[in-house]
This record gives structure tokens, sequence and C-alpha cells, in this order.
């Protein structure tokens, strides 16, 4: 970007830098905006940069190239995965007190809830996969590529994307799976941050006295820090840094085709280490405002990376029906969950909008529910959930593709 005949001058990673705040600044200032109670929040810097997306990638991809080569899917994947490790990490932390507490007296209801979201995805999607072929005559293997690629989108499911890629044959079907992901990605991520926000509204539910029903399910633990403990700096970025490094690790690890990925290494390593809190006298837990600021700043960015990204996608290959799969394959499973949840297993609203942004995979409903909650508890059910659902959804992805 050159104006005034050069006097200003924004080019190459300081134009990329440059939109990223720009989105940040316009994206939250969207998600302040309230109708009858109900905001977008940290999700409207996702709906600026998926708008950035669709009108000025082409613009940015020709600020970020070497040669005639762009690295701009290179530089929004890096955006994306720091905000990732620096939110889930900090999730993994500020949940792994009450964690495994928590786990351990509701740990059937949260692997019930996980793979139930999972199991009524995967049959939305094969009932979808049927009608495309019966009524629109599509190729089998190709419908049922875009429809897993679909599924993937509406869970926000990097695994299962990958896991989709990996099991069907050729590049074609390659690129049919991610442009399913791209399309459903829009919705998968605007229709769960809406939900967890609905639900309360529609319940008329009074937040204080479900803190309240929360705190009791989920009694507090007392710290096992007592404030003497040697600390490697006063802000805990050597040990978060730590545990983003091991998580990291973890995370590589593959068997055949399933892995953890950063996500569940970041959080499976965070959740540990919060949980003990100290080794000997050296504590290794950051300070919690060093957490909660990392936890939001992690969202922003996760949600600009993927949010440029999916914005290009989206335009470049939308079609409605595959856009209506995709709205039914996000919004039943949360239903039948969010129903099983609260009258069969009668898990409290909390812990229940909890489990279900777990078992979606989501990590953007995670960050509104905690701003809608008042409280960071929530977080206890999601890690809970999400391990499940994670399982869950490759080995689903998986099957059905082999399927057809």
């Amino acid at each position: 970007m050159v104006l005034f005949g050069g006097l200003l001058s924004i080019t190459k990673i300081s134009f990329l830098v440059f939109c990223v705040f720009l989105i940040a600044g316009l994206g939250y200032l969207l998600g302040r905006i309230t109708i009858k109670g109900v905001s977008l929040g940290t999700a409207g810097v996702f709906i600026v940069a998926l708008l950035f997306g669709a009108f000025l990638y082409n613009p940015l991809a020709e600020q970020l190239k070497v040669g005639d080569a762009t690295y701009v899917v290179n530089a929004l994947k890096i955006v994306e995965n720091l905000g990732l490790i620096l939110f889930v990490t900090s999730v993994g932390f500020i949940a792994g007190p009450n964690f495994f507490g928590d786990f351990k007296r509701n740990f059937k209801s949260y692997i019930l809830i996980g793979l139930l979201i999972i199991l009524i995805g995967g049959l939305s999607c094969y009932a979808c996969t049927i009608f495309d072929i019966k009524i629109y005559g599509r190729d089998p293997k190709e419908a049922a590529a875009m429809l897993v690629g679909l599924l993937s989108g509406s869970l926000t499911s990097t695994p299962a994307f990958s896991a989709a890629k990996a099991t069907v044959v050729g590049d074609s079907l390659e690129a049919i799976v991610a442009v399913g992901h791209g399309i459903a990605y829009l919705f998968g991520v605007v229709g769960v941050v809406l939900f967890v926000q609905l639900v309360p509204k529609f319940c008329k539910a009074n937040m204080e006295e479900e803190r309240a029903k929360l705190s009791e399910a989920n009694p507090e633990v007392p710290s096992k820090l007592k404030g003497t403990e040697l600390q490697f700096d006063s802000f805990g970025f050597c040990v978060f840094a730590i545990a983003a490094i091991l998580g990291v690790i973890v995370g590589s690890f593959k068997f055949k085709n399933f892995s953890l990925t950063t996500t569940g290494g970041c959080l499976l390593v965070s959740l540990i280490l919060g949980h003990f809190a100290k080794i000997g006298n050296v504590s290794i837990t950051p300070a919690e405002s060093t957490l909660k600021v990392f936890r939001e700043l992690g969202l922003m960015l996760f949600l600009i990376g993927a949010g440029v990204a999916g914005g290009a996608e989206f335009v470049k290959y939308f079609e409605w029906v595959y856009f209506i799969y995709g709205i039914i394959m996000t919004m039943l499973p949360m239903i039948v969950g969010y129903i099983f949840a609260r009258y069969v297993l009668k898990i409290n609203l909390l812990n229940n909008l909890g489990s279900i942004c777990g078992g979606m995979t989501s990590t953007p409903a995670l960050g509104t529910l905690i701003s809608t909650a008042g409280t960071e508890k929530v977080a206890g059910a999601y890690a809970s959930t999400y391990p499940i659902a994670l399982i869950a959804v490759v080995i689903v992805s998986q099957v059905l593709i082999l399927m057809f």
C-alpha cells in the first residue's frame, strides 16, 4: 500500500501486520454491537476477517511474494497456529487445577456427550451424502469427499479435515474435501458462537444462579501455590513457552493417521502442568493475568488467520446447497447433544454448554461462552469433552469416506 506519492509505504510483512491489527480493531468494534442482548463478541473479528479474505485476499497475496510465488497461505497459517497455541495453552492452565477432579466426577457424561455429538454429525453427513447422490446424481466418491469436508468445516476440526484428505484417493478428491471444509467453516464458527449465547436467553437463565450451580457441581480446588515458590520470571512467560514447546512435540506424534495435533498436545500438557502447579518449590504456572491476556490474544490471532483464508475459499467455491448441508451438520449435533445433556444426564446449563463447545471442537465458542457465563470454570467441561470428540471425529471421517 503506497500513498501520497510514496511518502507512506506499507508493504510486505508490514502490510500483513497492518492488516492483522486493522481486522482486530474493526472486529472488536463489530463484536460490541448488541441486539436484544446478543453480540458476536470476539467472533466479530472472524466476520471482519472473512470479509477481508473475500474482498482483499489478492492484494495481500501480492504483497507477500518471493519472485512469482506468494507465501500468503503460510503467513496466515503462522498467525492462525500461533493464536491457537496461545489460546489452548492458556485454557489448559486455567482449567488444570479443577480438571481432573471434574473429569473424575463426570467422565461418563463427558464421554457420552462427545460421542453423541460426533455420531449425530456423522449420521447427518451420511444422510446428506445419500440425498446428494440420489437427487443431484453426483459421483458417490466425489459426493462423500465434499460432504466429509463439510463435516470437518461444520465442526471446525482440522484433524478431521486432515484425516479425510489422507483417506481419499487422488489430488482431485483432496481438493474437493478442502472446498467442503472452506464452505462449512463460516457457519461452523458463527453457529456455535451464537448457540452458546442464545440458549441461555431462550432458557431465561439467571447467570448468577447458573454460576452457583457450576461451582456446586465443580468445587473449587484450593491452590497448591503458597506464594513463596521460585519463579522463572514474574509473568510466567518461560513456563508458558515450555508448555507450548512440549505441547507441539506431543501433538506431533502420529499413530497411523491419527495425532493429537498441536491443539490436543498443548491442551494436554498445560492441563497437567496447571494441575500440579509446582515441582518442589518451583512454580510451573504462569500468572493469572498473563493467561487471560494470552487467551484473548490467541483467540483473536486464530480467528484472523482462519478467517482471512476461509473468506477467500468461501467466495471461490460457495454453493447454497452445500452451505445448507453445513448448517444441518452444525446445528443438529448441538441441539441433540444439548437436549440429551439437559434431560437425560441432568447436567447444569454451563457445564452443558461447555461440553457442547468441546464436542463441537469449537475454540471460538469457548471464548464466547467464558464471556457469556462470566466464569472460566466452563473451560473444564470443554477440556474434558474435547479429546473424546477429537478422536471420534477423525474415525468417523475416515469411515464415511471408505463407505463410498
